[in-house]
């Protein structure tokens, strides 16, 4: 029983930090805008985070030794990843967010997501998703999977407004690697 009188209702988990991931494909600018104006929203600040490694998709291809396309979400070289934040900073600033956080992160996107939103903590954690075309793609997982199963924050899974089935995601061709490193908002 609540002790609530009146007109008074009991109001929903507020956000005061939201952790959004992007890569560049085209299901991110759907799940930034949808973090962005829930940012707006509630006042809250809006983390984006990328996540990327310093090979090519082809020396990961190499290093995995065949099972590379399971990094879904992983964009290859920082300066892909750079591009893919900057548009995220737009698409937000677009929706009058307030951007709190712009950040690379050389690893895996789920893990490099939790982590962030551990770090900040996050209210929320908002990730884009699409529909699982097959059987492989469930057993490979992907980083909605991840994220749902290991976050203790709330979970915001954006699907796309289309149908998508594959997603293009940003690469470099120079593999240099770096360390994790914030991004200037201006």
């Amino acid at each position: 029983m609540s002790d609530v009188t009146g007109d008074e209702m009991p109001r929903m988990n507020e956000y005061r930090t939201i952790v959004v991931g992007t890569d560049g494909s085209a299901l991110a600018e759907p799940t930034v805008a949808r973090a962005a104006w829930l940012a707006h929203h509630n006042d809250a600040d809006l983390v984006i985070v990328c996540a990327w490694s310093s090979l090519s998709r082809r020396a990961e291809a190499r290093n995995t030794r065949g099972l590379a396309d399971n990094r879904i979400g992983l964009v290859s070289g920082r300066q892909a990843a750079t591009d893919a934040v900057t548009e995220a900073v737009e698409i937000a600033r677009r929706h009058d967010a307030r951007v709190a956080g712009a950040l690379l992160v050389d690893g895996e996107p789920g893990p490099a997501l939790i982590q962030v939103a551990g770090e900040r903590r996050a209210d929320l954690l908002v990730v884009g998703a699409i529909q699982d075309v097959s059987i492989a793609d469930r057993l490979l997982g992907n980083v909605a999977t991840d994220v749902v199963k290991r976050a203790t924050c709330e979970v915001l899974i954006v699907r796309p407004p289309m149908p998508v089935t594959e997603l293009e995601v940003a690469e470099d061709l120079v593999e240099t690697p770096r360390p994790p490193e914030e991004l200037p908002l201006d």
